[in-house]
Parts: C-alpha cells; sequence; structure tokens
C-alpha cells in the first residue's frame, strides 16, 4: 500500500507541475483554458473556478490542458437554427440555449439568419411574429448551453491559434520546462534537509554496526593519512578503504587539535563480484545555501546529460528496446527505491521528473517536441501547417506511442511477475 501512495503522488506531482507550465504559459498569452487535467478517462472530481474547470480523472496516467481552439468544440449557429437567448441588464446575451429550452425562463426565442461567435460576437435572427431581423451582441463570457452543459464561447483573440507564434511554443514548451524546474527543487530540497556530500577528509556520520564506529573514530575527525599515506579529500579515504578489505590500517586523525592515530580493518563487501573494503562511514555533508543551490544545478544537469547519452544509446542499437520501462516498471523500481527512505524516493521523483522534461521533448507526434517541431516549420515556411495534416500527424503518432507503450508494458510484466 505504500508503494501505492507513493506511485500514485510521485507520478501525480509530475504530472501536476508538467501541466501547471502548459496552463500558466496559455494564460499568460491571453488563451482560455476549459480544463486542467490530472488523469484520463472519467471524472472522479471536477472543480470549476472562474472560466476552467479542474478535473481529477480515472486514469493517473497523465494529464491536460484543454485550450481553446485546439478541438472543434464549439455548436455551429447555422441560419435556421431556433436557439434561446438570456440577456444580461445591458441587453447583451449571456447565454445561448440551443435545446431544452421550456428548463429556462425569460428565453427569447429566435430563428438564427447570421451569427459569429468568434469576430464580431453578435447574433441576427427572427423572434416570432417579428418580419425584421433583430441583431443582438454577444457578451465575450457567453456560454452555449446544449444538454444542460454549457460551454463558453472563445471570441478569436482567446483562441491557441491567434497568438503569436512565440507565445503558443512558450505554452508548449513550459510543460517540459516545468520538469526540470520541479527537480531543481527537489534537488535543492534533500540538499537543506540532508546537507551536500563535500570531498573534504572528514568523517560524516557512522553506521552503529560499522568497522569504523566499532574502532573508535568519530564522526568529524579529520583525516590526515592513512598507513602513513597522506589524505586530502574523500575519494582518497574511499579508495584506500575499498583496497583492503580485511586488512589493518592505521588512521590518523584530527580530533578537536589533537593528533590521534587509531587502527581500523575494513570488512570485506561483495559488489558486482569484485570484494571491496567498508567501515561503515558516511561522506561529510554541508548545508550552506549557495552549495545547495549549486548541488540542485549540479544534479539536475548531470542526470538531465545521463538521460540523453542513454537514449543516443537506445538510437544506435547499443540499448534494445527491452530496456524501456513503461508505468510497471516504474511501480516497480518506485517499491524498489521506497524502502530505501524518504530522501531516495524524493531524488528517484526528481530523476523521473527530468526523464518525463526530456521525453515530451523528443520531436515526436502527440508530444510537446511533436508539436514544437511544427512550430519551426511553420517559423521557415512563414505560415502554419495545415490543422487536418497537423492532427492526422498527431494522431498517427499517439497510435504508435499506444504500441509502444503496450509493447514496453508486456516486457515490463514478463520481466517482473513471470
Amino acid at each position: 500500500m505504500q508503494t501505492v501512495i507513493a506511485f500514485i503522488v510521485i507520478f501525480g506531482a509530475l504530472v501536476f507541475f508538467h501541466e501547471l507550465g502548459h496552463f500558466i504559459f496559455a494564460k499568460r498569452a491571453g488563451i482560455l483554458c476549459r480544463e486542467f487535467a490530472i488523469g484520463f478517462g472519467p471524472k472522479v472530481f471536477s472543480y470549476k473556478k472562474s472560466e476552467t474547470t479542474y478535473t481529477i480523472r480515472l486514469l493517473p496516467l497523465g494529464g491536460f490542458v484543454r485550450m481553446a481552439g485546439e478541438d472543434p468544440e464549439m455548436v455551429e449557429l447555422k441560419p435556421g437554427y431556433r436557439v434561446g437567448l438570456l440577456l444580461n441588464r445591458d441587453e447583451t446575451i449571456k447565454k445561448i440555449v440551443v435545446n431544452n429550452k421550456d428548463r429556462f425562463q425569460n428565453l427569447r426565442v429566435i430563428e438564427v439568419e447570421e451569427a459569429d461567435l468568434e469576430h464580431k460576437l453578435f447574433i441576427r435572427g427572427y423572434e416570432e411574429e417579428d418580419e425584421e431581423a433583430t441583431t443582438f451582441t454577444i457578451d465575450r463570457e457567453a456560454v452555449i448551453v446544449e444538454d444542460g452543459v454549457e460551454t463558453q464561447i472563445a471570441p478569436w483573440d482567446r483562441q491557441f491559434a491567434s497568438k503569436t507564434l512565440g507565445q503558443r511554443a512558450m505554452a508548449i514548451f513550459a510543460g517540459p520546462l516545468f520538469n526540470f524546474i520541479l527537480a531543481f527543487f527537489i534537488f535543492l530540497l534533500v540538499g537543506l534537509l540532508q546537507g551536500v556530500p563535500t570531498n573534504d577528509p572528514v568523517l560524516g556520520n557512522l553506521t552503529d554496526d560499522g568497522a569504523a564506529k566499532e574502532a573508535g573514530l568519530q564522526t568529524g575527525d579529520i583525516v590526515q593519512s592513512i598507513d602513513n599515506s597522506e589524505i586530502s579529500t574523500w575519494e582518497d579515504i574511499v579508495k584506500v578503504i575499498q583496497k583492503h578489505p580485511g586488512d589493518e590500517l592505521v588512521f590518523t586523525v584530527d580530533r578537536n587539535g589533537e593528533s590521534q592515530d587509531i587502527s581500523v580493518t575494513p570488512k570485506p563487501q561483495e559488489i558486482e563480484g569484485e570484494e571491496i573494503g567498508i567501515i561503515g562511514v558516511h561522506s561529510p555533508v554541508e548545508k550552506s545555501p549557495l552549495r545547495v543551490i549549486g548541488n540542485g544545478f549540479e544534479q539536475t544537469y548531470e542526470w538531465t546529460k545521463m538521460i540523453f547519452v542513454m537514449l543516443g544509446k537506445l538510437v544506435t542499437g547499443q540499448f534494445s528496446i527491452d530496456a524501456l520501462s513503461g508505468p510497471v516498471g516504474i511501480y516497480h523500481s518506485t517499491d524498489v527505491v521506497a524502502k530505501s527512505g524518504i530522501f531516495y524516493l524524493m531524488k528517484w521523483g526528481a530523476i523521473l521528473s527530468i526523464n518525463l522534461g526530456i521525453m515530451n521533448l523528443l520531436p515526436v507526434p502527440a508530444l510537446d517536441g511533436g508539436r514544437l517541431m511544427f512550430f519551426a516549420v511553420e517559423a521557415v515556411r512563414g505560415k502554419p501547417v495545415d490543422r487536418q495534416k497537423e492532427g492526422m500527424v498527431h494522431f498517427i503518432g499517439f497510435a504508435l506511442l499506444m504500441v509502444l507503450m503496450l509493447v514496453v508494458t508486456w516486457n515490463d510484466i514478463q520481466r517482473f511477475f513471470l
């Protein structure tokens, strides 16, 4: 149960911050965001504030921000349609009722002659027994009511396609960007709580059953030499200890200004078929703000570089598709990491966030990187790619991604459960 909760919290946080990036920059550009959703499938929770509905859906495997103009979602009011109008005090339309008109009072029912819900924002039509058409102005925040569901209209300047190329690209790029920002802040928080490892030749925390504590070494001891070999860094200490499993070593340490010689025998431990020595001591740490911030950037950069290297090996055939993990594999890894403690789990969440950001930036149709690729083509051509053609490419890309997901998930199931 603990693993299930950890998986949901981590994956939910990654998706939330990813979609939050899209949402914030879309709102900054003036785009109407109809829905901010975590998950897919049927709604489990729904809350509407202002013009956006915030939902949690059944399948916690992603999320989306539904921006006005991305889908053909509005009702087209063609000539001859009979609709009901609810007006504000200033006689502008606040609701357009398409059907079930008997549920509303004070409706003015008209037969539509002409309507423009995007640019000029008006409806012209005939009320009963009128010989002349009446023109009504539509409020910019008016809603269309169909089958009891209200949908706010989106004037052209509130739609995604109306924005500049830079605004649209930033609204899409912000999702992966926020995953990198989240990873940085997680590494930052871990550093503030746990400290950042340093390379000073100082002993950190000692384990209760380790050879260091049994021999009398203490946290804070400054190691000057081991068996008369000068020590200047933490790496020097590690190298000497690992090379001498079961051999007695004489540590010369500075403790509170006094030099002491302490004999320690590293305990043998086999790692990946090789026997090394360990004495049960952690590296020294510091919590200075500058060092912690620097470590946050460094960790984010190093993991980003490592994931790109692994992707390169996958492309060149050095890794097979079997090396990929889907939700099942991530769940299994989360189970393993969760048993190691909260700080390891936090770092795992940061690594997953970086991975999610990079995967979404790949120039693959249906992903953010695929959409950015089309924006790049638009920048070169000077005009956007036909929306129907782009939509077809994204649809095919999404279908292929689903096939890949099924293959990866099946591989995970075979690897961990069969």
